[in-house]
């Protein structure tokens, strides 16, 4: 006889190559797709970067109005039918920080067993958004039945203390095998990109504030003073700084220096091409793209806002203060010395190694809904 596998609903804004999206799409890739199907509930009309894969892979996209004050009595509305006509769903896991209290009040009029909030980010300071955003992380919090996170501060911030205590950690686990560093994969890739005399600095993360695109220009022009071979490399969807970033880098004349190369499916590749990723956010959970670097072998410089958790290979990682300011950024680069290894092991040691965290993410939606 054949047993339908259950189907989780994943609760995002859309589907394209962010670090959220980028680690559930890697459990997808991975889990036993006869037990286990995930479905995604998105907030934007357009399509997203994973969406051609989610249907190739048998997950079913439905599509939400965005939120916002002048038509939350029309999205709340949406979410109402949403459920009306989709009744069957018994695991919910959200991806949307604070922005899921609709849904998982919603889904637990309903009934539904198993709502989970995860935490991917524990924002620093404050802005116009903040009031709003610390209230309805409140409201949010007695209709989730699972806090999940990558992060400690991260649960810390969505969930509370207390509750933050029992938070499930679930690793931001990447595909190690694709990223493992080998030397001809590495001569391959600049030959193809045109690298071959050039020192590769990488960044990989969607344009907008919270990852510092402006300051990261500002280090890369301190670095040119030293040396003119430099070479940066910007990956990543466009976003509400993307303007900004263009115009600083005509301010700069960084022109013959900064490649904008847009969203990219062959991460795994231009990784073992660069030399060092640099990735001064201001403030990050567990970074998915942190730990593919680390998985290639490949040094990275972070800002202190970063969550000290995503060192899985410390002697990979640096942890810089912002304040310490560009000209002091760059000067760390420009000392940095390191031996280019294959860090499978080590990434599979450290538990972030895709296979073993997708069968224990099936085996664990089972359990809480086994006679539910």
């Amino acid at each position: 006889m054949n047993i339908s596998p259950i189907r989780v609903l994943m609760i995002f804004t859309i589907m394209d190559r962010g670090g959220a999206e980028t680690m559930v799409m890697n459990y997808f890739r991975n889990v036993d797709r006869s037990t286990v199907v995930f479905d995604f509930l998105v907030h934007r009309e357009e399509e997203g970067a994973y969406d051609n894969e989610i249907k190739t892979l048998g997950g079913n996209i439905f599509k939400l109005p965005g939120i916002s004050l002048k038509s939350l009595s029309a999205y709340k509305q949406a979410v109402h039918r949403f459920f009306e006509e989709h009744n069957d769903y018994r695991i919910i896991h959200g991806h949307c920080s604070e922005l899921g209290y609709w849904i998982y009040k919603e889904a637990s009029k309903k009934g539904v067993p198993f709502i989970a909030a995860h935490a991917h980010n524990a924002p620093l300071g404050w802005d116009l958004k903040m009031p709003f955003r610390n209230v309805l992380k409140r409201l949010m919090r007695p209709y989730i039945t699972h806090c999940f996170t990558c992060a400690e501060a991260s649960a810390i911030w969505l969930f509370g203390k207390e509750r933050a205590k029992n938070a499930i950690f679930q690793a931001n686990a990447v595909d190690a095998s694709k990223f493992q560093y080998a030397e001809n994969k590495r001569n391959k890739i600049r030959t193809r990109e045109q690298w071959d005399k050039r020192f590769i600095i990488g960044n990989v993360s969607r344009f907008d504030k919270q990852k510092n695109h402006l300051f990261l220009l500002d280090i890369v022009s301190e670095i040119l003073k030293k040396r003119q071979d430099i070479l940066c490399v910007l990956i990543g969807a466009n976003g509400s700084e993307y303007e900004k970033v263009k115009q600083r880098i005509k301010d700069l004349n960084l022109g013959n220096h900064i490649k904008l190369y847009g969203t990219r499916s062959d991460i795994p590749e231009l990784m073992q091409g660069m030399d060092v990723l640099l990735f001064p956010s201001f403030h990050e959970g567990l970074s998915v793209t942190m730990i593919e670097a680390q998985s290639s072998g490949l040094k990275t410089y972070t800002s202190t806002g970063v969550s000290k958790q995503v060192a899985i290979i410390p002697k990979l990682v640096d942890f810089i203060e912002l304040n310490r300011g560009a000209k002091y950024w760059a000067s760390q680069i420009l000392q940095q010395k390191y031996e280019r290894k294959n860090t499978f092991e080590s990434i599979k040691v450290a538990h972030f190694d895709i296979k073993e965290n997708a069968k224990w993410l099936t085996e664990f939606y089972l359990s809480q809904i086994k006679n539910k």
